[in-house]
């Protein structure tokens, strides 16, 4: 199984990342808080050493209550604290039901110290800017993550959603060790910033790197849409529509005619692409169910020649590409 660290930092994490939001956010009702924390502890059991949070994954309780993420990720972690990554994002809020983009440093000091509270932390090993704000110097903002560093409070930092022109602005303050893109067969857009990642060495993490499920092959044009639940967001992603599943069927074949080559599932082949590719790429895909978590991980263990990931990609370039969730 292959070594990936976060930059240039020595900070060791396992190949495939755990994305803990769907525990409480974005797709359907919260999962129990004790279950939540029960599988992804059992996560780090099957391997996992880096898990993603952040202050805006929440949703709520059948009691009323805000269900923080980062609360059920530190509960789950608190015990093998020292053996684990965490990684949490600041800058995304919500204030009065508007979803708000606030950089300033006070803000991000601040946030930093209410997620250390539901981590049950005195550090966070890689802390991001969630989203860029328009207000904010990204410079200011790598200031701010520099004297957070020199604090001891964070180990590494990055920055999720950004183009080259800020990743630079940005590394030349205070060095970047990961951005967090999306990116997936049906999302490539940001390869565009694989260079500038490699020459800087800095880790690209990948999330939604199976189109938020589509590329498992287990859903249909109806599948999803047939939710009933308000708090899915997949039920208003065009990749699940019956349009979007017919355009991007070419495409599910031919990663059905892969995984049969190699023995594997279509959601394993669609993270083996990306983590045998030159530069270093860390997926982080959620789940809940502890059969997916175990399937997702042992995509770590296949191996893909440069000639094979090659060939993918080119394939990719000629298959048409139906409609997914933040194209740009």
């Amino acid at each position: 199984m292959r070594k990936v660290f976060l930059g240039n930092t020595g900070i060791e994490i396992s190949p495939v990342g755990l994305g803990c939001m769907g525990f409480t956010h974005a797709y359907g009702d919260p999962i129990p808080e004790k279950e939540a924390a029960d599988k992804i502890r059992k996560a780090y059991d099957i391997g996992y050493t880096f898990f993603d949070t952040a202050q805006r994954y929440t949703g709520i309780w059948p009691d009323g209550t805000i269900a923080y993420n980062e609360t059920v990720v530190g509960e789950a972690l608190k015990e093998i604290r020292d053996q684990v990554v965490i990684a949490t994002k600041c800058g995304i809020s919500m204030v009065n039901g508007m979803r708000t983009l606030d950089s300033r440093p006070e803000t991000i000091k601040n946030s930093l110290d209410d997620s250390l509270l539901r981590l049950q932390t005195d550090y966070v090993d890689l802390y991001y800017l969630h989203s860029m704000d328009e207000h904010t110097d990204i410079e200011q903002v790598a200031y701010t993550m520099k004297e957070l560093y020199e604090q001891g409070k964070i180990r590494a930092w990055g920055i999720s959603q950004c183009d080259e022109k800020a990743l630079r602005k940005a590394h030349a303050v205070f060095p970047v060790s990961a951005v967090q893109l999306r990116y997936s067969m049906m999302a490539r857009w940001e390869e565009r910033i694989f260079p500038a990642c490699k020459e800087l060495g800095i880790t690209f993490v990948a999330f939604s790197p199976m189109a938020n499920g589509f590329l498992t092959g287990k859903y249909d044009g109806r599948t999803v849409n047939g939710s009933t639940s308000k708090a899915d967001f997949r039920t208003m992603m065009p990749q699940f529509t019956e349009e979007g599943y017919q355009a991007n069927k070419e495409l599910l074949n031919y990663l059905g005619e892969l995984a049969n080559e190699k023995q594997a599932t279509m959601a394993q082949i669609s993270l083996a692409w990306m983590e045998n590719k030159d530069i270093d790429i860390v997926p982080i895909p959620g789940s809940t169910k502890l059969e997916r978590l175990e399937e997702n991980f042992n995509s770590s263990r296949i191996i893909m020649t440069t000639e094979e990931v090659q060939s993918i990609d080119q394939i990719l370039d000629r298959i048409a590409n139906g409609p997914v969730f933040g194209k740009r």
